[in-house]
């Protein structure tokens, strides 16, 4: 099967979901390809550019308006033109919400966790933290007690106030551990994170995403508006992952784990297509100005550096576990 048809069956799967859930796939969008050239974007470009996943106009519209009510978006009109780009708190949920993505290396664990109580809360608001938490790959330690190994409590207060629970909410920081890894910490682990249905999320992303891969290191001859495509979609699967993956440190994990070749293989498949979906975003997006302005320098540094990747050494070949 050419990488064309593994990229038509890639987009029929995605159409066949039910809910369709198009307001994600656009914070996708928003996050991969709008927000590094200025992050505001006429509506009718957006139509375009999601039209050939099967996303209605209406669908487009339906939900752009409930990311509004939800404020991760903001709009402006401009006679009879529609302008929508990211709010503050939209922005900052952006960032949690990518942050980890791009990046290839994660920093060293200290043996710290950041753990917040909820007890204090009122059930309605409790509940609604504790959504923010889990969004944010938080683990459920005992009941009324979330925790995370990345986070650190001054990152955390800025999101309690804003979502006016600081007041009520206990939040601590453990000191560094100096044995990170004992039997008592990994079962704790396994059992506030459900690290078999990771994996297995994991798993179903390299199942889809490598046979098209390998197609392409024999014959590329996908157009500027595939790669898009195809970008979009490896940036979409691969960030709904994340957003359930505490980013464990390797002392707490399987030694298979399969994060570790999602995400070379998230890195080679971008760097393979990223100039010519960025040649079809510079034909297609506007805002109340025009054409958008090309991405930033911050751009061109994910995944350890996108530019002249072409002359740089090949792309690091997948682990021999993916065999």
């Amino acid at each position: 099967m050419t990488a064309k048809n593994q990229l038509e069956v890639l987009v029929s799967n995605f159409q066949k979901k039910r809910p369709l859930r198009a307001g994600s796939l656009i914070i996708t969008i928003y996050g991969d390809a709008i927000v590094p050239r200025g992050g505001n974007v006429w509506l009718g470009s957006l139509m375009k550019l999601v039209e050939p996943m099967g996303i209605s106009q209406r669908l487009v519209r339906t939900s752009v308006y409930r990311l509004v009510q939800e404020s991760w978006l903001q709009t402006e009109k401009v006679g009879r033109c529609s302008y929508y780009s990211l709010t503050g708190p939209g922005l900052r949920r952006f960032e949690q919400a990518f942050q980890h993505v791009y990046n290839l290396d994660t920093e060293e664990w200290n043996g710290s966790w950041c753990l917040v109580y909820l007890n204090q809360l009122s059930p309605e608001l409790r509940q609604k933290v504790r959504e923010e938490l889990k969004w944010l790959s938080f683990g459920s330690m005992a009941p009324g007690l979330m925790e995370h190994p990345r986070f650190t409590r001054n990152e955390l207060i800025p999101m309690l106030q804003e979502w006016g629970a600081l007041e009520d909410t206990i939040v601590m920081q453990t000191l560094p551990m100096e044995q990170k890894s004992p039997r008592a910490l990994r079962l704790q682990v396994r059992e506030s994170w459900n690290l078999d249905e990771l994996g297995g999320r994991y798993r179903r992303f390299l199942k889809q995403f490598r046979p098209l891969w390998r197609e392409l290191q024999s014959e590329d001859t996908l157009s500027p508006e595939e790669c898009l495509l195809l970008r979009i979609l490896l940036i979409h699967e691969y960030r709904k992952i994340l957003l359930r993956d505490p980013l464990l440190p390797d002392e707490l994990l399987p030694g298979d784990w399969e994060g570790r070749s999602a995400k070379q293989l998230c890195r080679n498949l971008y760097r393979q297509i990223y100039t010519r979906a960025e040649q079809w975003l510079d034909q297609t997006l506007e805002n109340a100005s025009g054409p958008l302005p090309g991405p930033g320098e911050k751009f061109y540094k994910r995944f350890g550096g996108l530019r002249d990747s072409a002359s740089q050494s090949p792309p690091v070949a997948e682990p021999e576990a993916l065999e």
